[in-house]
């Protein structure tokens, strides 16, 4: 017995290309940054990774370098209604890079990731908008079922635990929790678009919104980059060839959101052994001149077969 699909299937490839230029994690974007990289999958493809990385330099003429598999986004209702209601299952994927500067491209642009997650940036502290805007509104969006007290204390416990309140720590790896929630209780415009309601007069959560669902592929980004740098040392993917450890250091801090404890940062970096020092030094700075240093190739080729955890410790 055959099985007749409803609806025709295609398969889209989306990229959430990252850098870290100046101690601010950025994202490459498309169509004046709505949207992420991305192209059909076409049979002239060799690979999945293939024609990912041939859409996004024909549409960015930037070119990959690190990229691994990030998820496969296959939700019942992920259809494109102005192609007959075909369903799209979106392959994306996580490449790492340093920005090149203007791309050349017009539309094509390195924007702030956290223009689209305001509330994911803590190196200065919890953003007032958590304790103004976003807690009062999920407080209201449990009270919406009081009624149901096994609902309403369920939904409590996720506000808690995913925005670190009632005692819970803040944990940087729950950004798709974050994201998520939000768009459930409606706090986000992607969470109105299917029903076509008027949100103006309804309270939304300040970070811009991307097309499709591109902002969910962003978070699930984020999310991954940040519970990797804690194992596996592909940080230095976003490194110059030289750096300073303070650089070093400014990187993973933008990319985790928050602060690090300086000296537990140098001592787990030497422990490792991940980088070794190049014998020059950058001048024309306040302080003594800041030694330079690179990242190990050996340790490069062994950390890539064991694993390696870049510190985290947090600031004290």
């Amino acid at each position: 017995m055959s099985l007749a699909l409803e609806h025709p299937v295609s398969a889209e490839l989306v990229a959430v290309l990252a850098a870290v230029t100046d101690g601010v994690p950025r994202v490459l974007t498309t169509e004046c940054a709505t949207a992420l990289p991305a192209g059909p999958f076409q049979l002239l493809h060799r690979s999945l990774q293939s024609g990912l990385r041939s859409w996004v330099e024909a549409q960015t003429h930037h070119p990959l370098g690190y990229v691994e598999q990030l998820y496969t986004f296959a939700d019942r209702d992920r259809r494109d209604q102005s192609d007959g209601g075909r369903n799209i299952i979106s392959v994306s994927y996580l490449g790492l890079t340093r920005e090149a500067g203007y791309t050349g491209v017009e539309q094509v642009g390195w924007q702030d990731w956290y223009r689209y997650f305001p509330w994911e940036e803590r190196r200065e502290g919890p953003p007032a908008l958590i304790a103004e805007l976003i807690v009062p509104a999920l407080t209201a969006w449990t009270s919406s079922v009081s009624n149901d007290l096994g609902l309403a204390r369920q939904r409590q416990q996720r506000v808690a635990i995913t925005f670190g309140l009632d005692g819970h720590e803040w944990n940087e790896d729950l950004v798709l929790q974050r994201y998520e929630l939000l768009f459930e209780a409606g706090l986000v415009p992607e969470a109105h678009r299917k029903d076509d309601k008027d949100t103006s007069s309804g309270l939304l959560i300040p970070g811009e919104s991307m097309q499709y669902d591109h902002r969910r592929i962003l978070a699930t980004g984020i999310a991954r980059l940040r519970a990797k740098i804690k194992y596996r040392p592909v940080v230095f993917e976003l490194m110059p060839p030289e750096f300073t450890l303070l650089q070093l250091q400014q990187a993973v801090e933008a990319l985790a959101g928050r602060r690090l404890h300086k000296q537990n940062f140098r001592r787990q970096i030497e422990q490792q052994a991940l980088v070794e020092e190049t014998g020059g030094v950058v001048t024309g700075t306040p302080g003594r001149p800041a030694k330079l240093f690179r990242f190990r190739g050996d340790v490069l080729l062994e950390r890539a077969i064991s694993g390696s955890k870049l510190p985290l410790s947090r600031e004290m």
